[in-house]
C-alpha cells in the first residue's frame, strides 16, 4: 500500500482547518435556509459544489505537475485513457446517492429524534469497515473512544420528541431498514475512498478529479429528479445570494481538505473532526441564532423536509 510520510504538524493543521470550515459551513447553511423566503434549490448547490471541487482539483494538479502540458497529460492518461479507474471512483458517488435516498426514506418513516440517534451508528460502522476493508486492528481504547464519540454526537444532536400531527402514514420498520442501509453506505463509501487513495501512487488530485466527474453526473441526475420542474421554471441559480455562494465555497474547500485528511490520516480521525465541528456549529448557532438546545424543531419548507445538509459525508465533512 502506497504511503507518504507527512509531519504531525501538517496533519493537525489539516484536521483543524477542516473542523473550522465544517463548522462555518453548517452555520452559514443554516443562515441561508432560514433568512430568505426565496429559497435556493439545495440540489443545485450540491451540484455547483461538485463542479467547484473539480476546478479546484484541476488547479492543484496544475500546481503539482508544474506546467499546463504535464497537467493535460496526467488528465488524459488517468481520465480519458483509464475508464476502469474512473468507474472505480464513481462507486463512492453512487453509494452516497443511495445514502441520500435512504436518509429521505428514513426521515419519512421515523421521528427526527430517532433518526438522529440511530444515524450516529455510522461512526462505529466506519471503524468496523476500517478493520475489515483495510485489515487494521483497533485497540480496546480506540473502540471505547469510537463509541464515546458516537454517544457524544448523539447527545449534541438530540432533539426531544415533539407532539406533531403526522399527515402521512409512517412505517417504522421500513425507516429502520433505510437507516441501516444509510449507515452501511456511509461507512463503506468513506473507507472505500480511503482504500483507493492509499492503495496506489496516483496523485490525490487525480483521484479527486475522477471522483468529482462522476459526482457531477450523479448530482445533475439528482437535480432533475428532485427539483427538475421548478429548476426549469425558475432557473438553476434561483435564490442564490452572496451567502449561498459562501456556502458553496466552504463546502468546496472543505471537501479538498477532507481528501487530504483521509489520505494522510484516516476516516476515524475524520469522524472526530466532524464531531468537533458539530459542537462548534451548535455553540455558534446558540450565539448567533439564539438556538435553544432543549427545544429544537425539525425544519420543513413547504411539504418537503430540507435535505441540503442530510448527508454531511457527501459534502466530504
Amino acid at each position: 500500500m502506497a504511503s507518504e510520510s507527512v509531519s504531525v504538524v501538517f496533519k493537525i493543521y489539516c484536521l483543524t482547518v477542516m473542523t473550522l470550515i465544517a463548522a462555518a459551513y453548517t452555520v452559514a447553511l443554516r443562515y441561508t435556509r432560514t433568512v430568505s423566503s426565496d429559497l435556493y434549490f439545495s440540489t443545485t448547490a450540491v451540484c455547483v459544489t461538485e463542479i467547484m471541487r473539480l476546478l479546484l482539483s484541476l488547479g492543484m494538479l496544475l500546481r503539482e505537475t508544474g506546467g499546463l502540458g504535464r497537467c493535460r497529460s496526467a488528465v488524459v492518461s488517468h481520465i480519458f485513457k483509464s475508464p476502469v479507474e474512473l468507474l472505480k471512483l464513481s462507486v463512492p458517488s453512487v453509494v452516497y446517492a443511495i445514502q441520500n435516498n435512504m436518509a429521505f426514506v428514513a426521515l419519512s418513516n421515523l421521528d427526527a429524534a430517532v433518526y438522529q440517534v440511530t444515524y450516529q451508528l455510522k461512526i462505529p460502522c466506519t471503524a468496523l469497515c476500517t478493520v475489515l476493508m483495510l485489515s487494521r486492528s483497533l485497540s480496546r481504547l480506540q473502540w471505547f473512544s469510537v463509541f464515546m464519540l458516537c454517544g457524544g454526537v448523539t447527545l449534541v444532536q438530540w432533539t426531544p420528541p415533539l407532539s406533531t400531527k403526522v399527515q402521512v402514514e409512517q412505517n417504522p420498520f421500513l425507516g429502520f431498514v433505510a437507516i441501516a442501509v444509510a449507515v452501511l453506505c456511509s461507512g463503506f463509501a468513506g473507507v472505500y475512498f480511503e482504500k483507493v487513495l492509499k492503495s496506489s501512487d496516483t496523485s490525490l488530485w487525480v483521484r479527486n478529479i475522477q471522483m468529482y466527474l462522476s459526482g457531477i453526473v450523479v448530482t445533475l441526475i439528482g437535480v432533475f429528479m428532485t427539483d427538475g420542474a421548478q429548476v426549469l421554471e425558475k432557473g438553476f441559480f434561483y435564490g442564490y445570494t452572496p451567502w449561498v455562494c459562501l456556502v458553496v465555497f466552504l463546502a468546496s474547500v472543505g471537501g479538498m481538505y477532507t481528501s487530504v485528511v483521509v489520505k494522510y490520516t484516516d476516516n476515524i480521525m475524520k469522524g472526530f473532526s466532524a464531531a468537533a465541528a458539530i459542537v462548534l456549529s451548535t455553540v455558534a448557532s446558540v450565539v448567533l441564532f439564539g438556538l435553544q438546545i432543549i427545544a429544537q424543531k425539525k425544519t420543513t419548507y413547504g411539504s418537503k423536509t430540507d435535505l441540503s445538509c442530510l448527508n454531511i459525508d457527501r459534502c466530504n465533512f
